[in-house]
């Protein structure tokens, strides 16, 4: 069942939508401001997310930056503001369609099936990542080497999938803390360094010069394969 995140701060349009979208066999999961959508976005993990700007607290526009540190799923703006700068904010910040209110609701339906069919798998996509020294296969979260399989940790495979999925992308400390731990968590690169130490362990061929897992000093951590080498740093940071 396809799961959409309606974040809006009016309780009518979230009802309505709410009803709206279950009865046409969505799974629906609702937030009234710009914090609960991102918690609710990291522990539910939408496929598509409808997001006023007008929020109290995060403002919506903060709300895309959010996301898009660590996701690519659907983004739809629905809101009043209808100024050319505001349009271009939030589709700068990564929103992938913006419907002004009122609208009408066979539209936004109509918007949400086509923003979800682009964003469906292509057939010829591959759900094993292969490198050298591992393979990792998102659709049954296994991760497995030469010698066989690996064991990781619920919050470690959060990790390696995290990276996997945007191979070659920075994902910054603040993406990847939301991303597994939720965004009301304490920001703490000492935890991510651990557990990417972990890691590295597990799956590089020499943990002290990472050939996979990269740190970017100050920034965050990319995924590269052999096929795309990038600049990590050579110690475990």
């Amino acid at each position: 069942m396809t799961k959409v995140l309606v974040v809006d701060d009016e309780p009518q349009l979230r009802r309505a939508l709410d009803i709206n979208l279950r009865i046409r066999d969505y799974e629906v999961v609702l937030a009234a401001t710009g914090e609960d959508a991102l918690r609710q976005a990291a522990q539910q993990r939408p496929d598509l997310v409808i997001l006023d700007l007008g929020l109290p607290g995060i403002d919506g526009v903060d709300v895309i930056r959010g996301l898009r540190g660590w996701t690519d799923i659907p983004i739809i703006v629905l809101t009043v503001r209808d100024m050319g700068t505001e349009r271009v904010l939030a589709l700068d910040a990564g929103a992938d369609d913006y419907i002004t209110k009122p609208f009408a609701l066979d539209e936004l339906l109509a918007r949400v099936r086509a923003a979800l069919r682009r964003a469906a798998p292509r057939p010829d996509d591959q759900p094993v990542v292969t490198t050298a020294a591992f393979s990792v296969d998102l659709a049954a979260k296994q991760v497995r080497t030469p010698a066989g399989g690996i064991r990781l940790t619920p919050t470690e495979w959060l990790i390696v999938e995290t990276l996997v999925r945007n191979e070659g992308r920075l994902i910054t400390y603040r993406g990847l803390l939301d991303h597994v731990w939720g965004p009301t968590a304490t920001y703490d690169s000492n935890l991510l360094r651990v557990h990417l130490a972990h890691i590295r362990r597990k799956l590089e061929p020499d943990p002290t010069q990472p050939r996979y897992f990269h740190t970017e000093p100050g920034m965050g951590y990319r995924f590269v394969t052999d096929n795309h080498p990038g600049q990590g740093t050579s110690g475990p940071r």
